[in-house]
Order: structure tokens, then C-alpha cells, then sequence
């Protein structure tokens, strides 16, 4: 196998590779919204159990890519691949682990409907879901379109974040829910907005 042969092989497993964990990732998102609406606390605990996962795809991934940098000797285009793939995971990888984050206040809240306290988050999950999965699509499948899409799409979910905020400050004047349920609330918001924050460095 000549060298230029097996570079190609290698990259294309890091594509897949890459692929996988991103895929990963939506999925879990997926899980934790899913068993949440059905209250299945099952499902979120063994999200928190399975967090590992996705940090040892990021360091399989990472070890490939200096492992093509270092060894392969990749002309400027590959390289540029390599190094959005580095970019790429680390986004990916934090995604993960905001996933996680929301997992335990979302056991925190006892899996209570977060339509009471805003009827507005349950349409910022939708909106952050659809933003990291065009996320994904646009980086793998290197559609430019798609990337600007999301960029621009971010300011969906920074808008319907701020009317998450402003239901919360009205449910906590009128004194009409718990306030620590409804800072955890806002935490999950704020989370989803990173989210959103993420899949525009992929995009970008």
C-alpha cells in the first residue's frame, strides 16, 4: 500500500470515527428529551453512567489525528480536514458533556413537565436539536449552505432563551412556582444555548 493509499484509508476512518461520535452524541440528546417527557428515570440515569463513552471516542479521535499529522505528512488540504476534525470533536465532545450536565438537573427536578414554568423551552429543545443535527449534516457532508444556515440560526435559539428568562422572572414575581426549580430551569436553558454555541463553531 503506498503512502498517499494509506493516508487516504487512515482519513477516512477518522471521517468515520468522527461520524460516530457525532452521531453518538445527537442520540444521547435525543434519549435524555425523550425520557424526560415520559419521565423515565431509568433511561437519564444510565446517561450519566454512560458519559465515559463519548470521552474516549474524543481521545481515539484526537490520538488519530496526531497520529495523521505526525506520521502521514499531509499536504494543505488534508490538513486543513485534520484540523476542523480536531476543532470539530472538541465542540462535539462538549456537547456531550452539557448533555450530561442537563441529565442531573434534570433528575435534580424530579422529571417535572418544563412546560409549567415556560412554554417556550420545550420549543428551544426542538430548535437546538434541529441546529446541532444541521451542525453535523453540514460538517460531514461539507455543504456550505448548511454551515450558514445554522450560523444564522443561532439567533432562533438566543431569542426564544430570552423568553425562557422572561417567563421565568414573571412566574417568580407572580410567586407561582419554586425558585430554585426555577433556576434549575434556567440553567437547562442556558445549557441548550451553548448547545446552539457549539454547533456554530462547527459550522463556522
Amino acid at each position: 500500500m503506498s503512502p498517499r493509499t494509506l493516508f487516504e484509508h487512515e482519513l477516512g476512518q477518522l471521517r468515520d470515527d468522527l461520524k460516530k461520535m457525532c452521531f453518538q452524541v445527537e442520540a444521547v440528546y435525543d434519549r435524555l428529551f425523550s425520557a424526560m417527557a415520559v419521565k423515565d428515570g431509568e433511561t437519564i440515569f444510565n446517561i450519566l453512567e454512560q458519559d465515559r463513552v463519548v470521552k474516549d471516542m474524543e481521545k481515539s479521535i484526537e490520538s488519530r489525528c496526531l497520529s495523521l499529522i505526525t506520521k502521514q505528512h499531509p499536504i494543505a488540504r488534508d490538513l486543513r480536514t485534520v484540523s476542523a476534525s480536531l476543532k470539530v470533536v472538541t465542540d462535539i465532545k462538549r456537547v456531550g458533556d452539557i448533555v450530561t450536565d442537563m441529565a442531573e438537573l434534570i433528575i435534580r427536578l424530579q422529571m417535572k413537565d418544563v412546560s409549567i414554568y415556560s412554554e417556550n423551552l420545550p420549543l428551544m429543545i426542538k430548535e437546538t436539536k434541529a441546529l446541532l443535527h444541521s451542525a453535523v449534516g453540514a460538517f460531514l457532508r461539507r455543504n456550505q449552505e448548511e454551515a450558514e444556515n445554522v450560523i444564522a440560526g443561532d439567533d432562533k435559539v438566543d431569542d426564544l432563551f430570552n423568553k425562557v428568562k422572561d417567563d421565568l422572572v414573571a412566574h417568580l414575581k407572580e410567586g407561582t412556582a419554586n425558585a430554585d426549580d426555577c433556576i434549575d430551569i434556567l440553567m437547562i436553558a442556558k445549557y441548550l444555548e451553548k448547545i446552539a454555541d457549539h454547533a456554530v463553531n462547527v459550522g463556522e
